[in-house]
């Protein structure tokens, strides 16, 4: 009594892919807009803040730079919370804590002061609600996973759309401090949607004591032992490393190349109204029968094509060029970004998917932190914009190709591991005797079939 509830799955519990998940889904689609847009959306302050502290451009940078590490770099701490107190509690302080930043933030008086609290306060505030919304996700939807990760994901460019033009408008009419003051009461909006995470219900025991929930581990470091997800944090870290460089350097590229600033800007805008489509469309194709067991596969295709679209961006010329490469990188961007979580789920299983996911943006945080950056020092050595986008195609299509050639190799060698450790998911999944199942809410999160004359039948879940 009086203790927190670990919303973890209980056994027999499915997914129920519809009903109050479709709620949960809206407050997936709002934490992720806010998360990832948030830090991008700031930037329009800069102007202001860099007249006011008399400081340069570097300066301000380190605003976003600090709010991106602690959306990453605070994934383990975002894991053990959820696994102590549960995703509701955890996405309530951390709604607190955003909003806390940036009304503290319209008070500070120096640039340090904004570096601990839009940085450090805000950006833990939005990483303890990122992680668990996506953990929910995970816990609300199974056949329908791919689409609706493919939805929430679209939650990033429509909301750096919409608060980048608000940034703008406020600055204008209220100055940065009431800017950031009413952006802090917007993140409020963040403790509104960790009220829609509502945790499974476990199966009432017809009979009986109540069956006890198996203890877990705070933070389970098991998955390192899983060579599928060896292979994908691999994979992550390495594209991270050139994923982020071309929307960086997109708009310096074209005014390099004498194209007017509202031109150049206009290419940002190209880019995120493709990415509002292709995130939720990805999503749907991954969604289908015959393609959902080749998730895998099809996120490595989406980075090799993003990839490929940065070696082919790097030989554009004029403006017509950059518009027709902001297109197809929108496309592909928008696919990795709805992928990239969908198949880390079908990794690790349900159990494990909350330190999983921890422990990549740990990994990922430190890969974000040196990719731009490199992008920058390569520019100020040769000054030359191709080599930037040359250097990120190529981080980029290493990592589709680290990804595919570990998954068929891993496939092609282990088989037998394949298909005990999907035996072993079904069974812990499997309900209790005892237990009244209610046909509308329980499912296995897992499902696998056995072998059949001595072939492995793959599954989503099992394909690396």
């Amino acid at each position: 009594m009086g203790g927190a509830v670990v919303d973890e799955g209980p056994t027999g519990i499915r997914a129920p892919d519809g009903g109050w998940g479709w709620a949960v889904l809206f407050g997936c689609f709002v934490i992720t807009g806010f998360s990832y847009a948030f830090p991008k959306a700031v930037s329009v302050f800069f102007k202001e803040l860099m007249r006011e502290f008399g400081i340069g451009y570097s300066d301000t940078a380190w605003i976003s730079s600090i709010l991106l590490a602690m959306l990453y770099g605070t994934g383990p701490l975002c894991s053990v919370c959820v696994n102590r107190f549960g995703c509701r509690p955890v996405m309530l302080m951390g709604g607190l804590l955003a909003s806390l930043g940036m009304v503290a933030a319209s008070f500070c008086r120096s640039i340090i002061q904004l570096y601990l609290t839009t940085g450090v306060i805000t950006g833990l505030g939005l990483a303890l609600n990122f992680q668990p919304s996506l953990i929910m996700l995970n816990r609300y939807f199974n056949k329908r996973r791919p689409m609706a990760n493919g939805l929430a994901a679209a939650g990033s460019p429509v909301f750096l759309c919409a608060l980048s033009p608000l940034g703008q408008l406020l600055q204008d009419h209220y100055g940065w401090r009431g800017g950031f003051l009413i952006l802090g009461g917007l993140l409020l909006n963040c403790c509104v949607c960790a009220a829609l995470m509502r945790p499974l219900e476990a199966p009432v025991p017809r009979s009986g004591p109540v069956p006890q929930r198996p203890s877990r581990r705070l933070l389970d470091l098991s998955v390192f032992r899983d060579r599928g997800f060896l292979i994908y944090a691999v994979a992550a870290s390495i594209m991270v490393l050139g994923l982020f460089v071309p929307p960086v350097f997109v708009v310096s590229y074209a005014k390099d190349l004498g194209v007017p600033d509202t031109q150049a800007a206009f290419l940002l805008t190209v880019l995120g109204f493709i990415d509002i489509f292709a995130r939720p469309t990805a999503g749907f194709i991954t969604g289908l029968k015959k393609v959902r067991p080749y998730s895998v596969y099809l996120f490595s295709f989406s980075m090799f094509f993003n990839g490929f679209t940065d070696l082919t961006g790097s030989t554009a010329s004029d403006y017509g060029g950059l518009v027709v490469f902001c297109i197809f990188f929108g496309i592909s961007y928008g696919m990795v970004g709805a992928l990239q979580f969908e198949v880390l789920m079908a990794i690790v299983g349900t159990q494990k998917f909350s330190s999983a996911i921890g422990l990549v943006l740990l990994l990922e945080a430190i890969a974000v932190l040196i990719g731009p950056p490199s992008g920058g020092k390569l520019l100020d050595a040769t000054h030359v914009y191709q080599y930037v986008f040359i250097l990120a195609g190529a981080e980029v299509l290493t990592a589709s190709l680290v990804l595919v050639l570990g998954n068929f190799l891993c496939i092609r060698k282990r088989p037998e591991v394949v298909a005990a450790v999907a035996e072993e998911e079904e069974q812990r999944h499997k309900p209790p005797a005892d237990v009244r199942v209610d046909s509308r809410e329980v499912e296995h999160f897992l499902k696998a079939e056995p072998e059949k004359n001595g072939e492995v039948i793959h599954t989503p879940e099992t394909s690396v």
